[in-house]
């Protein structure tokens, strides 16, 4: 009614949020934090929306930096040592007799195994050791040659994260990753014919991996396996991981005058500067988004605390009639927002995670990869805790500028303000 109207005003219904004064009252904190915890209750459905906005910022936060380490750990898995030794450079043939120019290029030979082997194990710092050949076999079902690595070595599965199965242990055994699987309609435990050199050979699927190198149509395999189809086949590369507290720098150069007979050189791992520089792209635009979703939440938070203290004006003045300073003022706005930010923290982060790991894993899908635990599950309980009091962080933000207004809202224009 009109005159229900023009004598309460904008003030909440008498007793609401009653309860929640009483019960804040009993907590050890000052009277002023105390009263503004209790102020989410008086207008539920405000604080409702309060609590939506957090939540949209603290999930958006969660999502963006999920997604940026998700992208962060399938390029870590592309790292397959610390040090590499590749055998050279391609060289020059020699022009052929009375031809204009130089001969076809020529891959330098592999580097003879025992004298690199014994090389690397020869050095205090190395932990493990793994030797690469490539090769293109043709599977059968499959119009097109599959690009096949042959390891040796004591750590050939460093690098490589197993999905199902585990790793092959002798020849005759491969491990692939799912777009294999899908292509050759095959899963662990079968067979599949290769052919070599044009001889075949049957081996078997032992695991899946995570593997996205040739867009997941790779196999590896023991070097001894494609051995029957090439004798002299012989690894090129290898792999070499050390040990903690290792300088790759002073390994590489001891090593490097260790390998003079073998005609090889070692290097340290780089990482793929194409590869970085999508990963920057890609958090920086998240970054700029993320930062765009928290300052939207914190508007929200701010348009909301605005209209409430302006709304609860006259309640300043007379706080500030009894003696109420300046900075429990700014106290009492404030931690009117706690138990809005903490629940909307709550509620977001989870919220963000589930976002994460369902793009995440779609976009795993529709690639036609199987993603593993560790690019999905990146987030520990701690960090989740974090992301939770974010939702904290972005109420006090936003209360901020209408605490400040509060404290310095004299006390004789707060009492005739209604």
């Amino acid at each position: 009614r009109t005159v229900d109207v023009l004598a309460v005003g904008r003030t909440p219904k008498p007793g609401r949020g009653q309860w929640a004064s009483r019960l804040t009252a009993r907590l050890p904190l000052p009277r002023p934090v105390t009263l503004g915890l209790a102020h989410p209750f008086a207008r539920p459905v405000r604080s409702a929306t309060i609590v939506a906005a957090i939540a949209f910022g603290a999930a958006a936060a969660t999502f963006a930096v999920g997604l940026g380490s998700s992208l962060a750990e399938v390029q870590a898995r592309e790292g397959h040592g610390d040090v590499v030794i590749y055998p050279g450079r391609p060289q020059l043939d020699p022009p052929p007799q009375g031809g204009p120019g130089p001969g076809p290029m020529r891959r330098p030979e592999a580097p003879d195994p025992a004298t690199v082997v014994k090389a690397i194990t020869g050095q205090a710092g190395t932990s493990g050791y793994s030797g690469v050949a490539e090769a293109d076999v043709s599977v059968a079902g499959l119009t097109e040659p599959v690009d096949t690595i042959a390891l040796t070595g004591d750590n050939s599965a460093y690098g490589y994260e197993m999905l199902s199965g585990r790793w092959f242990t002798a020849p005759g055994e491969i491990v692939v990753a799912k777009p294999f699987l899908t292509a050759t309609d095959t899963r662990i435990g079968d067979t599949v014919v290769l052919t070599e050199e044009g001889r075949q050979i049957t081996v078997r699927i032992v695991g899946e991996t995570f593997n996205i190198e040739s867009r997941g149509m790779q196999i590896l395999t023991a070097l001894e396996t494609l051995t029957p189809a090439q004798p002299d086949l012989r690894a090129e590369i290898y792999n070499i991981t050390l040990k903690p507290g290792t300088d790759p720098g002073a390994y590489v150069k001891e090593l490097n005058a260790a390998l003079t007979a073998a005609g090889v050189a070692a290097h340290a791992e780089v990482a793929d500067t194409d590869a970085d520089e999508f990963l920057i792209i890609i958090n920086t635009l998240t970054t700029i988004l993320t930062l765009m979703l928290i300052t939207a939440a914190a508007l929200g938070v701010l348009n909301m605390v605005v209209l409430e203290t302006r709304e609860r004006v006259h309640d300043l003045g007379v706080h500030k009639a009894l003696g109420m300073a300046p900075r429990q003022t700014i106290a009492m706005v404030i931690a009117s927002v706690v138990v809005t930010g903490l629940i909307g923290g709550a509620i977001g982060a989870p919220v963000g995670v589930f976002l994460q790991r369902t793009i995440v894993a779609e976009m795993g899908r529709v690639a036609g990869f199987n993603l593993p635990a560790s690019v999905l599950d990146i987030y520990a309980p701690a960090e989740l805790v974090l992301f939770g009091f974010g939702g904290l962080v972005i109420a006090v933000v936003g209360a901020l500028l209408p605490a400040g207004w509060a404290a310095r809202t004299r006390t004789a224009t707060a009492l005739r303000t209604e």
